[in-house]
């Protein structure tokens, strides 16, 4: 599993690379791919709202042909519909593939796993729905099949392939009931999006501004360059021919054709629960699963601000019980993903995972610091273990690792620089692909916009930098650390500036009232 799962990622960081080079991290649609499938949503809503004023039960092909007649709106909105669909199922394709290359499918992000594949089942019936409304020859096929297929259900009292023979017209409930199930299920997407984002702080649903009208002018000029075709009109008193398929929602149409219903049936439900036991089968094993973060309520000044930061709302802030007065935070394991970004948050660093507290992570810097013994004119680079810096060494530079960036202590930076680096370098994922959803926004706020736990103002911002560089930028990472060390070179060592102690200075702010 993980080497399945190390061949996903090696893909995507290739392709996250190109993305990158031709839009920048701001406007890769491959880091936004969740949030454009709302927004894909979104234009279906608006698109389909318009398409069902001119839709007619009585003449449901009929009534399409005119729309698509219409020159001016009909045709470019049935086109925007038809494309938004499709681009619907490869954003959630994308999205789905880039959490399990990034192992955030199991433990507290299970639900988000399972709803999401819930979520595209039901896109994919939706769609089908919508496809059987038109009415044509690809609908005809996707009709008579699915009436195969349910035929072995025994939850009818008849076969209801025997509506198809052509014996007698296709009564107008069938259309009904599609139409109905077609404007049903979008409200179903719309609780299941709610469920899929409750265990998460602050989702995003919204892309970029410039991403989002980019997606919308895309599927406006695919609409009007090549307007979504019309296949001829179904006939059940003939063979159907042959017809523009939809390879997104027609795929299985090859194996319900070849196939014995049984088999077709096995495999359906086959693959769709190996897709929804992936949070089971795609866990590591419990000797390697990350510990959840532990608060010392002894130490808990109730600042509120590890709470405020946790990206999945997992620490909670509660009146004290023990007669000090105030609240302390406390941590609900159930929901922590040991992202560590609560070790970041915490100015007296008593809050984090196991060994990976602000302290842990003093004590490794100091021996990091001993071990390398960094000088005047050296970078040291703090990288992420999943970006562009998983190594110990850089083009010279020692490394420094983290699990995120964002989980990084202030201190350990402060540290660096008083006790002789001439500057660090902060390699992080970009944001929004980052692995804790919010390390890179946190990071920065802390360091350069007095975010507690801020960078304290003695050090020097020059001697600070960060960098965004993804698994697949190793280059960009070179030229950023090639450039900083130029700049490194040009400053002037600033007096005073030596080790001092961090852990001393935190506990005389601790007992100050």
């Amino acid at each position: 599993m993980a080497a399945l799962q190390r061949a996903i990622g090696r893909v995507l960081a290739r392709l996250d690379a190109g993305c990158n080079r031709l839009y920048g991290w701001r406007f890769n649609p491959l880091y936004h791919s969740g949030a454009i499938a709302a927004v894909l949503f979104l234009v279906l809503l608006v698109t389909g709202l318009y398409l069902l004023i001119f839709y007619r039960i009585g003449s449901p092909y009929e009534s399409v042909v005119r729309i698509s007649a219409d020159p001016w709106l009909g045709r470019w909105i049935r086109g925007v519909h038809r494309y938004a669909s499709d681009a619907a199922v490869v954003a959630i394709l994308v999205h789905a593939f880039r959490l399990f290359a990034q192992g955030r499918s199991w433990g507290p992000r299970a639900l988000a796993w399972m709803t999401g594949v819930i979520l595209l089942f039901t896109v994919l019936l939706c769609g089908w729905t919508g496809y059987v409304m038109v009415w044509d020859v690809q609908a005809q096929v996707i009709a008579e099949l699915g009436a195969r297929l349910f035929d072995v259900v025994p939850l009818f009292a008849e076969p209801i392939s025997r509506a198809f023979v052509g014996e007698r017209p296709l009564p107008a409930a069938f259309f009904f009931l599609n139409l109905f199930l077609h404007i049903a299920l979008p409200i179903g997407l719309g609780l299941l999006v709610w469920v899929h984002v409750s265990r998460v702080a602050r989702p995003a649903l919204v892309p970029p501004r410039g991403l989002l009208w980019g997606v919308t002018a895309l599927l406006t000029a695919l609409a009007f360059l090549w307007p979504a075709p019309v296949a001829p009109a179904a006939d059940l008193l003939r063979l159907p021919t042959a017809a523009p398929y939809d390879v997104f929602y027609a795929f299985w149409v090859p194996l319900a054709r070849a196939a014995p219903v049984g088999a077709v049936w096995a495999l359906t439900v086959l693959a769709w629960s190996v897709a929804l036991l992936v949070p089971l089968w795609s866990r590591p094993p419990l000797a390697r699963r990350p510990l959840p973060s532990v608060v010392d309520a002894r130490h808990c000044t109730g600042c509120e601000q590890c709470a405020l930061d946790c990206p999945y709302d997992a620490i909670t802030m509660y009146q004290r019980q023990d007669g000090r007065g105030g609240l302390v935070a406390q941590v609900t394991p159930a929901l922590c993903v040991s992202c560590g970004i609560c070790t970041a948050s915490c100015a007296p660093m008593r809050v984090g995972p196991a060994q990976r507290t602000g302290r842990d992570q003093l004590a490794a810097v100091r021996a990091f610091a001993a071990r390398t013994r960094p000088g005047p004119t050296d970078v040291v680079v703090i990288g992420c273990e999943r970006g562009a810096a998983a190594t110990d060494s850089l083009d010279g530079a020692p490394v420094f690792r983290a699990t995120c960036a964002g989980s990084v202590h202030t201190s350990v930076i402060e540290f660096l620089v008083r006790s002789g680096a001439g500057g660090v370098l902060v390699a992080s994922c970009p944001p929004r692909d980052c692995w804790s959803r919010e390390g890179p926004k946190w990071l920065e706020q802390r360091l350069f916009h007095d975010r507690e736990a801020e960078l304290q103002a003695r050090v020097d911002r020059r001697r600070v930098r960060v960098v965004y560089a993804g698994a697949g930028e190793r280059a960009v990472l070179h030229d950023a650390l090639t450039a900083y060390r130029r700049d490194v070179a040009a400053l002037e060592r600033a007096a005073g500036e030596g080790e001092i102690d961090l852990v001393s200075e935190c506990e005389t702010a601790e007992a100050r009232p």
